[in-house]
């Protein structure tokens, strides 16, 4: 009786570590983001960003268009469903500014986060944006 209890407490602790690791491995991108920079452009002064990361859905502005889609978080990456947006038209360099977040923001990309900085690289390393805590 003892020898099955030991297993079956080994199993217990076993299964709750391997649960727990699987939590840590990913930190969350949950909450409300500014962004900082794109592809080593400052974001353009005087104009409101907010890029909103929910359980599983991201959203928000990027100086011109609303956006929203789906996303998942899997290891050190984000994987992008598709993302659409209004249709508006702004100046030339809020455009840009849409423009580069957007092709970030498509199938993969690889993010890190360095304390409330947020840095998501395209999967072709072609393009990133740098977001910060709000």
């Amino acid at each position: 009786m003892k020898k099955t209890l030991l297993w079956i407490s080994l199993i217990v602790v076993v299964a709750l570590s391997a649960c727990s690791g699987s939590n840590s491995s990913s930190p969350s991108l949950v909450g409300d983001w500014k962004l900082v920079s794109y592809n080593s452009t400052p974001a353009l002064p005087d104009v409101d960003t907010s890029i909103t990361f929910d359980a599983n859905r991201v959203g928000g502005t990027v100086g011109c268009n609303s956006f929203g889609g789906d996303y998942k978080v899997d290891g050190g990456q984000i994987v992008f469903g598709e993302v659409v947006s209004t249709m508006m038209a702004c100046d030339d360099p809020r455009m840009q500014q849409e423009a580069a977040v957007f092709a970030v923001f498509v199938d993969t990309a690889i993010f890190k986060m360095d304390g409330d900085t947020l840095t998501i690289t395209s999967a072709d390393s072609q393009y990133y944006v740098v977001l910060a805590k709000k």
